[in-house]
């Protein structure tokens, strides 16, 4: 009889010997792995492929995405052929370095990875290799550049292949240089066969081959490679090597739950593979289900850990652009240099020419972390802001929302002295989120509408809320209000098929935390709702 289930036909649990790995480079005899599929070239090519035709290349993914992982899993396959001396460096630490110092590291890494090679298949120019070595000192890029010419020499039948991770750790003042010795090296050494710098690849979060230095690309020469997130079948596997330690399945429904909401990121499979196995249902052959990795998930989302601590820092420096992608339909533009940072960073992707948060865990995380910042995150009862027929009482939402802007304060609606709209509309944004927690509606900002562009729809149950928001900046309010009345009616409910409408109008003359009452317009055709919220700062906020 199985112990751990009572069951005399079941397989008895064992304990894992691996682990899922959770942080560095994985070792495939102490954590679970799985080579990565499609790491492929424009040309379809595997990078096998590239370096033995002679290519340099370029390739960058997110951090702990598995590319160092995927480098060293490439160095151990190309050693199966004694012909490669596969080297690899890493700049990781380098970008406070002066020119000497950056060169003198380059010198030390790789001079020792190319004797150890060298005397791993018994090469016999190893000497002449070691006297060329011992007299030749790496101080600039021309030094780096007239080692491999001497080596050419020697080396007539090895193949030198270097890989640099971590490129982006490059100094800022040797990378002109740098990448316009490699430039060189490969246009010059392109046609010739035998070659002691046969192939190198530049590996990083940054796409090299659209680097533009000195108004220039450098390394225009070379292929680029995007790594892949696994696929399905690479969580399958992955979890499967599990499987077969522990004999503990995993139901097919959960595996798919697992990709669809990682959209595949490495570290979130391996982190939601341990914390199934370890906090959800350890020590057991019972099967890991959907509901189990719902549990997961929650449990993953108020971890605090460096992954989601990095994530938050640099869509910080992008947050206005990539709250807009979170809810809105925003086209995929590879040349919009925000769009761009963040797809770098990992956080966005391109969907079918629509970007979009790289996975539902990294909204759901990065979310909550900008609402909590803006301190407009709230506790929802929904039956308390629910009407009969599951319709949602936006004015009751509104004016406890007027509420929480007495509680926030205001200091946030003003850039050098003049009140800011989008505050207002992503503190409200803010305050929606929770109606559309759990799959029950959908919200999203600048939705385009029949002749405009709607501040904020939200849909709950199948009901459209059109919500539109503006900053005040007369001294009569009806001004505004009218202009919002009209904008609202003329231009959005038609379009959208419904037959009330709400605007908020954020008021600079109006004190913070005054009484904010709906003001009822127009036919019930066209009925629209308003609400002024008071913003006026007092002496503390800098009136």
């Amino acid at each position: 009889m199985n112990e751990k289930t009572g069951n005399m036909n079941e397989k008895p649990y064992r304990k894992p010997v691996r682990i899922f790995e959770k942080s560095g480079v994985v070792d495939p005899e102490m954590s679970y792995y799985v080579p990565l599929e499609n790491v492929v070239n424009s040309d379809n090519q595997d990078i096998k492929t590239m370096v033995d035709r002679g290519r340099y290349f370029s390739m960058f993914a997110p951090r702990q995405s598995g590319k160092t992982t995927f480098i060293e899993e490439l160095c151990n396959q190309l050693h199966r052929d004694s012909t490669y001396v596969a080297v690899l460096l890493s700049f990781q630490e380098y970008k406070n370095l002066d020119k000497q110092e950056f060169y003198s590291e380059i010198e030390k890494y790789l001079y020792a990875q190319l004797i150890t090679r060298l005397k791993q298949v018994n090469c016999e120019k190893i000497e002449a290799v070691q006297q060329l070595l011992n007299q030749h000192h790496l101080t600039n890029n021309v030094s780096f550049k007239s080692l491999f010419e001497g080596l050419n020499g020697i080396l007539q039948f090895k193949k030198i292949v270097v890989f640099i991770d971590e490129f982006d750790g490059m100094p800022q003042i040797e990378l002109e240089n740098f990448l316009t010795t490699l430039r060189e090296l490969y246009q010059k050494h392109k046609k010739v066969t035998h070659k002691a710098l046969y192939s190198i690849g530049l590996i990083g979060i940054r796409n090299i081959t659209k680097l533009v230095v000195g108004g220039v690309s450098p390394f225009n020469i070379a292929d680029h490679v995007e790594l892949p997130p696994f696929s399905l079948n690479n969580v399958q596997d992955l979890y499967a090597q599990y499987t077969a330690e522990t004999n503990q399945p995993f139901t097919e429904e959960a595996v798919k739950k697992v990709h669809g909401e990682t959209g595949g990121q490495p570290w979130l499979v391996n982190r939601l593979g341990a914390i199934l196995t370890v906090k959800i249902k350890s020590e057991t052959v019972e099967p890991i289900d959907e509901k189990d990795v719902d549990k997961a998930i929650q449990l993953l989302l108020n971890e605090k850990n460096n992954h989601f601590d990095n994530l938050y820092e640099k869509a910080k420096l992008y947050k206005e652009t990539f709250i807009e992608i979170v809810f809105d339909h925003v086209e995929y533009q590879p040349y919009d240099e925000e769009q761009s940072w963040l797809e770098q960073y990992g956080l966005i992707k391109n969907k079918e020419d629509h970007a979009v948060v790289a996975n539902s865990i990294y909204k759901a995380v990065l979310v909550k972390a900008f609402f909590r910042e803006a301190k407009a995150l709230q506790k929802v009862s929904l039956p308390e802001y629910t009407l009969p027929g599951n319709r949602l009482d936006i004015e009751r939402i509104l004016v406890n929302f007027n509420h929480s802007i007495a509680q926030i304060g205001v200091r946030e609606f003003y850039q050098e002295d003049k009140p800011y709209e989008k505050t207002g509309q992503f503190l409200l944004t803010a305050w929606l989120y929770p109606f559309i927690k759990g799959g029950e509606g959908e919200l999203r900002c600048e939705v385009s509408s029949g002749l405009g562009r709607m501040d904020i729809l939200l849909t709950y149950k199948g009901r459209r809320y059109i919500i539109e928001t503006k900053v005040n900046p007369y001294a009569d309010i009806t001004v505004i209000q009218e202009e919002g009345i009209e904008q609202v009616s003329a231009k959005y409910l038609a379009s959208e098929g419904v037959t009330a409408g709400y605007l908020v109008i954020f008021d600079p003359r109006s004190p913070v935390g005054a009484p904010c009452k709906p003001q009822y317009h127009g036919p019930e055709d066209k009925k629209i709702t308003s609400f002024t919220i008071g913003i006026g700062r007092s002496k503390q906020e800098g009136l």
